[in-house]
């Protein structure tokens, strides 16, 4: 874990990030190799996926991993890079707020600078949480972060879009009274997830007048159109992770049919792999 002053200075430099002239990119790391790769490439933070880390050891994605299993995970990333580190924590792992505080107390001790805080429940009958609980626990990890002496960087998260939540007429107006709230409550960046057309995404970035996080894959506008609309962060979710999958399901497909290995053409060497993990 980094010394408290270089954690504020990691937390700073992060948030900083956040304000431009160019839009973050964040693609998604899942363990210590990957976030080697991505920061050799020169990307100035990483976040981390709670869906690839949980896939990588065994989970099924929506907080089946436990809390301290995943923080395990996103220690190992944060002392293993440099640069600034922010953890996918789902939704706090516990439905109180003591439960967020608790999270973002082990995401502080991990050595991480920011976190994400989602608002979907896994629960079809009622699949967002209650706005007032989510707001008390935003409150609640702002003033354990306070406490700590770490301004942690704050991604607040709704599902609105994502779940198709409630008919498709109210998501827009739902989707800002939710993310202004998570604002007004101390968030630094919001974040809607299955937002893809530009129109929506103009009209989020213009009415919530802070910055705004696209999760982008493949179909999605390209960064140079998302950084034209003025969002201020890109990630890419479990998506580095799951085609990382599909590279292993086409290697084995051509192993098994044509007993050939081009699949593995343009992976780094033995030896190069060996000289990032020292």
């Amino acid at each position: 874990m980094s010394n408290p002053e270089q954690q504020r200075t990691k937390a700073e430099v992060f948030r900083a990030l956040h304000g431009g002239p160019r839009t973050l990119l964040l693609p998604n790391v899942w363990d210590v190799a990957s976030a080697r790769v991505i920061q050799q490439a020169g990307l100035p933070a990483l976040a981390t996926t709670s869906a690839g880390v949980a896939f990588s050891v065994g989970y099924p994605d929506g907080e089946k991993i436990q809390r301290d299993e995943m923080l395990k995970m996103v220690a190992r990333i944060a002392s293993a890079v440099t640069v600034p580190v922010t953890a996918d924590v789902e939704a706090g792992y516990g439905p109180k707020p003591e439960d967020a505080a608790l999270t973002a107390e082990g995401v502080i001790e991990a050595g991480a600078v920011g976190m994400n805080l989602e608002d979907g429940t896994e629960n079809p009958d009622h699949p967002l949480a209650d706005l007032s609980l989510q707001l008390e626990k935003i409150a609640a990890l702002r003033e354990k972060a306070k406490r700590l002496g770490v301004p942690l960087v704050l991604n607040a998260r709704t599902d609105v879009y994502l779940l198709s939540v409630g008919a498709a007429e109210s998501r827009y107006d739902e989707t800002v009274r939710r993310l202004s709230a998570f604002r007004g409550a101390g968030a630094d960046c919001v974040f809607a997830p299955g937002v893809k057309d530009a129109a929506t995404i103009a009209r989020l970035v213009s009415d919530l007048r802070c910055p705004l996080n696209i999760l982008a894959g493949p179909g999605s506008l390209s960064v140079g159109e998302l950084e034209q609309l003025g969002v201020a962060r890109v990630s890419l979710g479990s998506g580095p992770m799951r085609a990382t999958l599909g590279l292993i399901r086409r290697m084995v497909e051509e192993l098994k049919s044509t007993g050939t290995y081009k699949s593995i053409e343009g992976a780094p060497s033995h030896a190069e792999v060996n000289r990032l993990m020292e």
